[in-house]
């Protein structure tokens, strides 16, 4: 991996401090997300694209063992040599994993188990950090590492999310909070075309999709201060606009017909009302809140029904780095989008809430290399068939997110807090 922070910055000693600082809380963040949950919440596996929290708790500390502990610990000692199969996610390199959809089947290791393998890995990574001077390169991989656990603490929350919608009682995974359902006004920022560029610029972490740092064309193009409200969305639905086949891409009709789609995922009719489950259990719908649980397919429609179109992600890019990284994040503790204020805190509303489709398919950048490798297939291989979305959501931590963070999902996905927000041609 690409060294994060240019030479000189820091002595290697000061780094690993605070990535051991770091490694704690991110941790320990992740312990508190289960926390809330039984060992039988923690089993269930309610969709192939979803897994298990056991899973996850496992999965995040099998990173650490696998591509730190294990070639860098010379004295360490695997908990169990079977974890390298069952906790293998999609690390052909590494060898043999488990089948995805067959992730819920695992009752063993219990839930207890896994948790002492966590300790056991934190345990051996502290020691490590504390009796070495590690490499940068070293240092890298724990840096990855730490931002791979945080994207694993969303996959929890939409996960979780996924399977309680499935039980009868609604069940809450937290209590509902309340949060201000104000309509805010959506206007428009216009941005003159421009040789830019785009990617991540150093210095700081980020994953190597969003590398290397190149040069486009950006059009003239305006786009929307706020994503699309569940209000504006509603109009959409009342407007027959699932029944309408010219207002959709050919393989989203298909979709949509196939699937009996008539709504967001998660929605409800209650008489001539709407709710929706959250993870504060079921809602009436909140009418300004960023509509969100909608597919590419959906925002694709809704854009050409209201005479716009999506932005591509080098418009939202240019847009986005020019805001502060502020909005409502998985920290604030609401876990459900919300209303965009009128100004002060998330001016334009762009990162946080809901993640953001874009017309632009997940591609590599100009110039782009995977790292050698199994680390090489972080990223890279998965670059097919998807398409990028922007910004973060209401389960992404506030540390995790960055104007060049690029998502990526196919485009019926719907589990994720995904969303959307207009932009034309000028």
């Amino acid at each position: 991996m690409n060294d994060r922070i240019p030479a000189g910055t820091l002595r290697k000693v000061d780094r690993g401090d605070a990535l051991a600082a770091r490694y704690g809380e991110i941790r320990a963040a992740t312990e508190a997300l289960a926390a809330p949950l039984s060992a039988e919440d923690c089993a269930i596996q309610s969709m192939p694209d979803a897994s298990p929290v056991k899973w996850h708790l496992a999965h995040t500390s099998w990173f650490f063992e696998t591509f730190v502990l294990a070639p860098n610990h010379a004295s360490y000692t695997p908990y169990n040599p079977a974890f390298r199969v069952l906790f293998n996610s999609y690390y052909n390199a590494v060898g043999d994993k488990h089948p995805r959809p067959q992730r819920g089947l695992l009752s063993r290791p219990t839930l207890e188990d896994v948790q002492n393998y966590r300790k056991h890995v934190d345990r051996a990574l502290a020691d490590l950090l504390a009796g070495a001077r590690l490499a940068p390169a070293q240092l890298d991989l724990i840096e990855l590492g730490l931002n791979h656990e945080q994207q694993h603490q969303e996959l929890i929350l939409t996960d979780v999310k996924h399977m309680l919608s499935y039980n009868p009682l609604r069940p809450a995974y937290a209590a509902a909070r309340r949060a201000s359902d104000i309509a805010s006004t959506m206007t428009w920022v216009e941005f003159e075309e421009r040789l830019t560029e785009i990617g991540h610029e150093p210095p700081g972490f980020a994953f190597d999709n969003e590398m290397p740092r190149h040069r486009e064309w950006v059009p003239a193009f305006a786009m929307a201060t706020r994503p699309v409200s569940n209000a504006e969305y509603l109009a959409f639905m009342e407007d027959e606009g699932y029944r309408r086949p010219e207002l959709w891409l050919s393989e989203g009709w298909d979709w949509v017909t196939v699937n009996g789609i008539a709504a967001p995922a998660y929605w409800e009719r209650n008489g001539a009302d709407w709710s929706y489950f959250t993870l504060g259990g079921m809602l009436a719908v909140e009418s300004h809140a960023p509509v969100c649980h909608v597919s590419l397919y959906e925002a694709e429609a809704y854009a050409r029904w209201a005479g716009a179109r999506l932005p591509t992600e080098s418009e939202w890019e240019v847009a986005g780095r020019e805001m502060p990284i502020a909005g409502n994040f998985a920290d604030d503790g609401l876990l459900r989008p919300r209303a965009a204020p009128e100004a002060g805190m998330s001016p334009r509303q762009m990162f946080g809430d809901v993640w953001e489709w874009t017309r632009s398919a997940y591609a590599p950048y100009p110039g782009f290399h995977p790292a050698t490798g199994a680390v090489g297939e972080y990223n890279g291989k998965f670059m097919c068939n998807q398409y990028v979305l922007r910004g973060g959501s209401c389960a992404t931590p506030r540390s995790h997110i960055r104007a060049s963070y690029r998502n990526f999902f196919p485009a019926p996905a719907r589990w994720q807090f995904t969303g959307f927000r207009l932009a034309r041609d000028r």
